[in-house]
């Protein structure tokens, strides 16, 4: 049985101190908390330990539960049982030095409220409607379907997102164009193999394609954001291919300009480089209808990355990408001969979920949370932050608060001490767009893969010097918590917030003997 089980004291059981604590199966739990106590040295090799009985009644758990923890640590090595002996730990299983860390504030290490962008609530998957799919889906599968499939992806899902896709985004593909793969990380990852680089990128976005893009050989070159979108005027004929979100720019927010959609469709025919359109969240677009995708300018020029882990849920795994005629071949030879990643039966189950209408039913269902949502956020900051901006509120899943200059450091501490995960603007700005009279920045992302960054925007080439200085602010996304969860989680958003600067006024006359002020209160 399978339950949420958190215990996170020592609890001691027949004198054996176990840690018990996370979520999930009991068996598993206990097992863990005793490798970890071998691990650690705090059951020396030779250690009896108490019957299973008395730990079972002592930690309030099913006999059987831990006779099959032990049985199974004795098949695994960690454990030896002998007739008439009971169980010891085994004596092959040498003690580990315990490494001693500085404990971390509990708030900062388990926030209490989660604002932090990129996931819907998956509290809110179509658990019904997927599972009615299901059944018809796979009563309805080929045999073939159950076999080694075909790395292009079942012929299905990919009959139906041609059509889902035509209707909704505005894209010009046949099914034999679509390849499908398991989100757009792994369509990044095979479009960097086949392409090459460098690459140019939005000045702000995602720092883990980037880093993915280096992890491949190919540097990244920042272009300038403002607010008609990426400043495509920046790109050369050095460019192999350019990673736009122009949909909604990630994650500064609003589309790419008219002119600048034509405009990169124009430099692609011109050179024969490839835009890479990462269509993120095209169909979440709040105050008019969503914008079409680039890719129907051009089909020959425009790949369109996309994916149902914002519309459905990331743990399905399933994303596609519409390719041109040419990149077809090369995608699926690069992408291997058998699928490793997107199981066929979710495939089926996704094609009928789109062609029996439950898929737009759940984007209307979503759509109209988010933006019931981002109402929410827009008017409690009005409320009680009134001095700060809220932008990129037109679509998405997330919202920037524009921070006055230097606060946006402080503002993330301040939100971790109130129990609130977001994320800070500059976390999501290019290592090589900084400006000159700023010192480099950087963020977690960055610095998880900062070796193999900094290689790849070197080799990419200088950053553009019309790029603008790093703008202060948080990156809310306000689909993640629950509807029980999202008023205190915006209320500790603004609890964190930096107070509004004291409006200018002119010094008063002061003798020359007078003291000075006292100083702010912190």
């Amino acid at each position: 049985m399978t339950d949420s089980w958190v215990n996170s004291a020592e609890i001691l059981g027949s004198d054996l101190p176990l840690e018990l604590s996370g979520t999930g199966n009991r068996r598993a739990l206990l097992m863990d908390a005793l490798r970890e106590a071998v691990r650690s040295g705090r059951l020396a090799p030779g250690t009896r330990l108490p019957p299973y009985r008395s730990l079972a009644a002592d930690l309030g758990l099913a006999r059987n539960t831990v006779a099959d923890a032990y049985a199974e640590l004795v098949a695994e090595g960690w454990l030896a049982a002998r007739q008439g002996s009971g169980t010891r730990v085994a004596e092959r299983a040498a003690p580990v030095t315990p490494v001693h860390r500085p404990r971390t504030p509990e708030r900062a290490v388990r926030p209490v409220h989660d604002l932090v962008q990129g996931q819907p609530d998956p509290s809110v998957f179509p658990r019904t409607a997927w599972l009615a799919s299901a059944r018809r889906a796979l009563a309805a599968a080929p045999d073939d379907a159950f076999g080694p499939g075909d790395p292009h992806g079942r012929p299905e899902l990919r009959r139906a997102l041609a059509g889902y896709l035509a209707r909704v985004r505005g894209v010009r593909a046949s099914p034999d164009r679509i390849v499908l793969c398991s989100g757009a990380a792994h369509g990044l990852r095979l479009l960097a193999e086949v392409v090459g680089g460098p690459w140019a990128a939005e000045a702000y976005g995602l720092p883990f394609h980037r880093e993915l893009l280096a992890s491949h050989g190919v540097g990244t070159r920042p272009l300038g954001v403002d607010a008609d979108g990426a400043r495509v005027d920046g790109l050369t004929r050095r460019d192999r291919a350019v990673l736009l979100t122009p949909a909604h720019q990630f994650p500064t927010g609003g589309p790419l300009h008219p002119a600048r959609r034509a405009a990169v469709v124009d430099w692609a025919r011109a050179t024969g480089g490839l835009v890479v359109e990462d269509d993120y969240d095209g169909e979440f677009r709040y105050d008019r209808q969503p914008v079409g995708a680039v890719q129907g300018l051009d089909p020959e020029h425009v790949v369109l990355v996309g994916s149902v882990s914002k519309s459905l849920s990331p743990a399905l795994r399933i994303g596609w990408m519409v390719l041109p005629q040419r990149l077809v071949a090369p995608v699926v030879a690069s992408k291997g001969e058998r699928e490793p990643f997107s199981s066929a039966t979710e495939q089926l189950t996704l094609a009928d979920f789109i062609e029996s209408g439950a898929y737009d039913r759940q984007v209307r269902r979503m759509r109209q949370r988010h933006r019931r949502r981002r109402d929410q956020l827009v008017a409690a900051l009005h409320a009680r932050a009134p001095h700060v901006r809220v932008t990129g509120i037109a679509a998405g899943l997330h919202a920037v608060v524009e921070l006055p200059p230097g606060t946006e450091r402080s503002a993330v501490r301040a939100a971790a001490w109130q129990g609130l995960a977001v994320e800070g603007l500059g976390d999501y700005l290019h290592p090589g767009a900084e400006h000159a009279s700023r010192a480099p920045r950087a963020s977690r992302a960055h610095r998880a893969g900062a070796a193999g960054n900094a290689d790849a925007v070197r080799a990419a080439g200088p950053a553009d010097a019309s790029l603008v200085p790093h703008r202060d602010g948080l990156v809310v996304g306000y689909a993640t918590p629950t509807e029980s969860a999202y008023p205190e989680a915006l209320d500790a958003l603004c609890r964190s917030l930096p107070p509004a600067a004291p409006l200018a006024t002119p010094p008063a006359a002061t003798p020359a003997s007078a003291p000075p002020p006292p100083p702010a209160a912190p």
